[in-house]
């Protein structure tokens, strides 16, 4: 049986394009667009993995990770427009597998959740249920073991939603564009990654 996915989207366009994609791709879609049809269907059909978008009317994607986590069990991971430092540690607390940041291809959503259910796969087999995901682990999802270790400080995720957002970049790309910059400038990504943030905190400080 192929594995159940739970996408809670409230932006319809949004919602349709990766429920067609995932589908395309042999999975078993559910579909929500708000939190309490995500929590009432995820208790119904207990879904290998839920894709949240974060902020929604009533119940946010966070209220509905907590819940997922506490109650049903179900792993998940983010799919949001916001890529602040705050949301991606919360999502990091509450034990997200990935926090992905929109605008993303299409092409990159299967193999991000092929990693995910990987990585769910992975912790149940290692893990109580109801562990938390480090930040390490968040940015990790995925990441071939033969790939280079892409960042493990809160700096290397931010750095990473930066370069995807602001470049439309997949997140293979920008953990390959910070290593790659590491490897060209003698530093570690932490240094790197570190560096990216400081620059955009000084450009919103500017344009304010």
């Amino acid at each position: 049986m192929n594995p159940i996915i739970l996408v809670c989207d409230d932006d319809r366009l949004v919602l349709l394009s990766l429920s067609g994609e995932l589908r395309r791709a042999g999975y078993e879609v559910i579909e929500a667009d708000n939190g309490d049809d995500a929590i009432l269907l995820a208790r119904q059909h207990r879904p290998q993995l839920a894709i949240l978008d974060v902020r929604m009317d009533g119940k946010s994607g966070m209220d509905v990770a907590a819940y997922l986590r506490d109650y049903v069990g179900t792993p998940f991971m983010f799919l949001s427009a916001f890529g602040e430092d705050g949301l991606v540690r919360q999502a990091a607390e509450l034990g997200a597998l990935q926090y992905l940041v929109k605008p993303i291809e299409l092409s990159a959503i299967v193999p991000a959740v092929e990693a995910a259910l990987s990585m769910a796969r992975e912790r149940s087999a290692t893990k109580p249920a109801g562990g938390t995901a480090t930040v390490d682990a968040l940015i990790r999802a995925g990441t071939p073991e033969s790939a280079v270790r892409p960042p493990s400080a809160e700096d290397g995720l931010i750095a990473i939603g930066i370069l995807m957002e602001r470049y439309r970049m997949t997140r293979e790309a920008a953990n390959n564009w910070l290593a790659d910059l590491a490897r060209r400038s003698g530093r570690t990504i932490e240094e790197v990654a570190a560096e990216l943030v400081g620059q955009m905190d000084r450009w919103h400080s500017v344009d304010r």
